[in-house]
């Protein structure tokens, strides 16, 4: 399998129509590019895109709205990357299940071929490894206010799924810290 990676400056966004509820499943097979482009330009900082394993479970939260791809797991994750590498507005914070370390190839065939693989890909992202349960508390959390997106792929390997969390691409975290600094001591003069 020939992997492409790029590098992503950018994140995708969604805005769902008025009365659309979020949190079901959709059922089609190339129709999940048009839902991860269309989502692209409404999303922003704090929406999540997730590109989960077949086995990630469909939540219930109402701002968490789950699509199949039935497609190749690295195939989605290229598209996705691909797509945030041409926006300007959102960037991705990556985060991986930190199980999938220790997941061992008797239980798992194909794993370690897997983590390879993925560490190629994300290689330049610097992933941030979380327990699976605490990713999942985030996701919770986070789709009480804002919109998840979960791709899920025909990958049938455990811990597999990537999360990526939308920064802002045009404004840093170090800017935001300065910025802060700046408010808090014209406050206090």
């Amino acid at each position: 399998m020939r992997l492409r990676y790029v590098c992503a400056a950018s994140v995708l966004t969604f805005i769902p129509m008025a009365g659309q509820r979020t949190s079901g499943t959709t059922n089609s097979i190339p129709s999940w590019q048009g839902t991860l482009r269309n989502r692209l330009s409404g999303y922003g900082h704090r929406n999540w895109i997730v590109i989960a394993d077949s086995a990630y479970p469909t939540q219930t939260s109402y701002g968490i709205e789950t699509i199949v791809s039935n497609a190749d797991h690295f195939q989605v994750l290229q598209t996705v990357f691909d797509a945030l590498a041409k926006t300007k507005h959102v960037r991705p914070i990556v985060y991986t299940d930190r199980e999938l370390q220790f997941v061992e190839e008797k239980d798992a065939p194909g794993i370690s071929v897997y983590r390879q693989q993925l560490s190629l890909f994300l290689k330049e992202t610097h992933p941030t490894a979380l327990l699976h349960e605490q990713i999942i508390s985030k996701l919770d959390h986070v789709s009480q206010s804002f919109r998840v997106l979960i791709i899920k792929t025909n990958m049938t390997l455990p811990y597999t799924s990537v999360f990526l969390q939308l920064d802002c691409g045009y404004w840093s975290a170090d800017a935001e810290r300065r910025l802060r600094s700046a408010v808090v001591r014209q406050s206090r003069k």
